[in-house]
């Protein structure tokens, strides 16, 4: 059986990726913060299970992770699902050092040892949770838009990185739209999906080993304009 983790599986898109995993016959890992959580979705997976609680953006989150693979044994596939993002345009800097904290600091910790466990096994998949807000800096949340830019650009700076080592590693680059959880903040919000129809769409892409995708299908239209847009005009608008 193949061997996955899931980082970040306490609610959310994390959550049902786990249990879409496990239903689909791979023995699964997943941590997240909130131990009870954890507990509970461990009871709804019938299939071998293995779980962590930590803060992905803690000192010592690295360490949990190998050991989570050494106690798994060999891994074929990571997700990195963890992530945090605010609303500030009053620019509270406890927010955007959280952010950055979470999603900087903390998704590096853990694609750095996602990358080595597979450069070492010669093999795997990685796959990271960005946004389709990396495409475009946001008013509303500086912090989160900038964020999630740097993992899309690192995660394919470390394709380039395995495309130089010639080892048969996937790197694939998740970026949702809205999804109908605590990170959907905000009014005027569209074509929101739900948790487990984004989940869907992520694992079909995960095993079409896809390098990108924008999920929902159709937030493919939306990064078309953003990208076109013209930096006098986008000024003018507020995200």
């Amino acid at each position: 059986m193949k061997k996955a983790i899931v980082i970040g599986a306490t609610s959310g898109i994390g959550r049902e990726l786990t249990k879409i995993l496990a239903k689909n016959n791979y023995i699964v890992g997943f941590t997240g913060r909130r131990g009870e959580l954890l507990r509970e979705l461990s009871k709804e997976i019938t299939s071998k299970s293995y779980w962590k609680e930590f803060d992905i953006s803690a000192n010592e989150s690295m360490s949990n992770l190998e050991c989570l693979i050494e106690e798994m044994g060999k891994v074929d596939l990571i997700i990195i699902c963890s992530g945090c993002g605010f609303i500030n345009p009053e620019l509270d800097f406890n927010k955007e050092k959280l952010t950055i904290d979470v999603n900087v600091s903390g998704f590096t910790a853990m694609v750095n040892i996602a990358m080595k466990h597979f450069i070492h096994q010669k093999a795997g998949h990685v796959v990271g949770i960005s946004s389709i807000a990396a495409l475009r800096g946001s008013g509303s949340g500086p912090a989160y838009s900038a964020s999630k830019a740097f993992v899309s650009n690192y995660l394919e700076g470390l394709r380039q990185n395995v495309n130089k080592l010639a080892l048969p590693i996937t790197i694939t680059n998740i970026q949702p739209g809205f999804v109908d959880t605590f990170m959907a903040q905000g009014e005027g919000l569209f074509w929101v999906a739900s948790p487990k129809k984004a989940a869907l769409q992520i694992y079909k892409k995960i095993l079409d080993k896809k390098s990108h995708a924008y999920i929902t299908k159709r937030w493919r239209v939306v990064a078309c304009l953003l990208k076109i847009i013209p930096g006098g005009l986008y000024k003018k608008l507020y995200f």
